[in-house]
């Protein structure tokens, strides 16, 4: 399948001094509850499983349905390219005791879920961070699960690594809602983020209080200990960040919630945000794009957010596409990559370094940490082969 090298595909480790750990906490049983998939520095064993990257078929489906692609065909196709590639965590791992770690709120983009940015996730875990991938459930997703009570009808039985604790509860899948004809964009994109940007506090909300000692009532299965969490987040070191419909998300929220201190919104689709929201967003934000992705009345939108007060740094990495962000570029062959879009004229492990490093960077200046991520400064103003500062699009002042 053009998979050459396939020894050679996979999510990379994380490269921090943290072994890394991941679960999955489900609160609320209904579409309303919070999903979300948690990394953090662990103490490992031997026999520590490693979760699968997808976790189950219902997922391939979702992304042969964004893809519009025939599902039986897709899935297995996406089987095989796909199924056997495992997330670089330590599943249900305990916490490892070392102080407050930062946390971060990640948001992914249209059509993804919550593993398909482990490469990422897995990176600022294992640099010390606590990292909260939400599973959107706006119809975004291309792929999401809630439960329902069981009705006495004869049901599937659930899949053996998303059993709920509770026996009279039956999934309900829900997948990618597509544009209706004749429906207005904006305003379906616009209830969205704003849905996304919920979700995202509420979660926080959720790991404030777990932070807090409190209790928690996990849907889902789990042999992870959620009272060794108790007091182990600094709640004053909270960033958000995401990918393309993420990178909206990103600004919604900063605009929502002041907990929020800085924000780092990968290859941003702006166009489901409204800009009169844009006065009201105070905390920095760092733009980090790819070559190929952008339009000009994109970047103009994200111009509009500059300011002469509050730090808005933009950088553009050079032969990254807008897939070089999720983990799929690191999945296929090189020619397939580039054939699906998946790959871009960089390699794509030194794109992610480039992304990893200079919000690492960004990261340790905003939050104020005492770590040697500035040894990367140079990155957030692009000073590098592979950067561009500011982007690769000739944008009209006027026009901003």
């Amino acid at each position: 399948m053009g998979n050459s090298n396939v020894h050679n595909l996979g999510i990379p480790p994380g490269k921090g001094p943290h072994e890394v750990g991941c679960t999955d906490l489900m609160v609320g049983h209904t579409v309303q509850g919070t999903f979300l998939r948690l990394y953090y520095p662990c103490q490992t064993l031997a026999t520590s499983e490693r979760p699968n990257w997808i976790p189950c078929r219902e997922y391939f489906n979702g992304l042969a349905d964004f893809m519009k692609l025939n599902r039986v065909l897709s899935e297995r196709t996406f089987s095989y390219l796909f199924g056997s590639f495992k997330i670089p965590a330590a599943w249900d791992a305990s916490l490892k005791a070392d102080g407050k770690y930062p946390l971060i709120i990640f948001s992914h983009g249209l059509g993804a879920f919550r593993t398909l940015y482990s490469a990422i996730c897995v990176e600022l875990a294992s640099q010390g961070f606590i990292v909260a991938a939400v599973e959107h459930r706006d119809e975004s997703a291309s792929a999401t699960y809630y439960y329902k009570e069981k009705t006495g009808q004869k049901t599937h039985p659930p899949h053996q690594n998303l059993r709920p604790v509770s026996d009279n509860l039956e999934e309900q899948w829900m997948y990618y809602r597509s544009l209706k004809l004749g429906e207005n964009e904006f305003s379906l994109r616009n209830k969205q983020v704003k849905q996304r940007a919920d979700e995202c506090i509420r979660a926080l909300e959720l790991l404030i209080e777990i932070n807090s000692g409190k209790s928690v009532d996990n849907v889902l299965l789990s042999q992870f200990d959620w009272s060794k969490m108790e007091n182990c987040m600094d709640l004053c070191r909270i960033a958000v960040m995401g990918h393309s419909f993420g990178g909206a998300t990103v600004i919604e929220c900063l605009c929502k919630e002041v907990k929020f201190k800085c924000g780092v919104a990968l290859d941003t689709w702006m166009f489901p945000l409204d800009n009169e929201i844009f006065p009201s967003v105070k905390q920095p934000i760092f733009f980090i794009n790819s070559e190929k992705f952008h339009w000009a009345g994109n970047i103009v939108c994200m111009k509009k957010l500059d300011s002469e007060t509050i730090p808005r740094k933009m950088i553009t990495i050079r032969g990254a596409v807008h897939q070089s962000f999720p983990d799929f570029t690191f999945m296929t062959g090189n020619w397939v990559g580039k054939i699906m879009k998946l790959k871009g004229e960089i390699n794509p492990h030194i794109a992610m370094d480039l992304c990893n490093r200079a919000s690492l960077a960004f990261l340790q200046r905003h939050l104020y940490l005492d770590r040697d991520f500035n040894q990367w400064d140079h990155l957030i103003d692009g000073k590098d082969d592979n950067l561009l500062q500011g982007t690769n699009l000739t944008v009209l002042q006027s026009a901003i």
